[in-house]
């Protein structure tokens, strides 16, 4: 299937590491550009050498009121277009609901929460203006459907940037911007590691883990990349408010 990604643009936040990077990676394999943002300037630019010229960065936290402008900017600086977004924030901290702070919570939701509504909604306008539409996908969890033990962050945050992404739907279809999520589950990214050596036992939190997948693994962020590189392409010209999980069927509800 020919995705027509050719010269297409797509700003992807956290886009240095893990499911960024993996999306970013299919992206540019198809023919698109990328603009790529997180904090380090140092992964960054392992990013950009890896992905070449088809590949520009900016060094930005998503929790700053300024860095959609920043990343707007650049895509239209450097090749004068937009065509999409893959709006991907750091994971929370771990902790229970009786554990977590105040303040954690505070800054959880600063970054996770509302720094990707103020992404979704300041590149949502921008792709809507002019008429020629575009493609927004947020990665979110599986803690949309389905608490995660000792996740109350995500647990708590994740399902209303879902309902959030769900009324972009509404608001920014009639402007030609499609605006889906993507559910990850357990993918091999640094992030899931790090989650199972916080128990004390990685190798037994992951078999754990895998006896909960249908199929048994992990995924690969390469299979998260290329769902999210369809969701993003105008393959998937139909499809918007769509909640799918990439999760080798680990969540039980429809």
């Amino acid at each position: 299937m020919d995705l027509d990604l050719t010269d297409r643009v797509f700003i992807i936040t956290g886009g240095a590491r893990g499911l960024g990077r993996a999306t970013a990676e299919v992206l540019v394999a198809e023919g698109a550009r990328v603009v790529l943002s997180g904090r380090s300037a140092d992964t960054l630019a392992v990013a950009r050498a890896h992905l070449g010229p088809a590949c520009v960065t900016v060094a930005a936290d998503n929790s700053d009121a300024a860095t959609p402008g920043l990343l707007l900017d650049a895509a239209q600086e450097a090749w004068g277009r937009l065509d999409g977004a893959l709006i991907s924030v750091g994971g929370p901290p771990k902790g229970t609901v009786l554990d977590v702070t105040d303040e954690e919570w505070t800054t959880a939701f600063g970054s996770v929460f509302l720094g990707a509504v103020r992404l979704s909604r300041e590149i949502g306008n921008a792709l809507g203006r002019g008429g020629g539409g575009g493609s927004l996908a947020l990665v979110l969890s599986s803690s949309v459907r389905a608490p995660l033990a000792e996740m109350a962050i995500s647990n708590g945050l994740r399902p209303g940037l879902a309902m959030v992404a769900k009324t972009l739907t509404d608001e920014l279809g009639p402007r030609g911007v499609r605006v889906n999520g993507l559910l990850p589950g357990r993918i091999g990214t640094e992030r899931v590691a790090e989650l199972d050596e916080s128990t004390g036992d990685a190798l037994a939190a992951r078999e754990a883990a895998e006896q909960t997948i249908p199929l048994g693994r992990y995924g690969e962020p390469a299979e998260f990349g290329r769902a999210a590189a369809f969701l993003l392409s105008p393959a998937a010209s139909f499809l918007t408010g769509v909640m799918l999980p990439v999760d080798g069927g680990m969540l039980r509800s429809l």
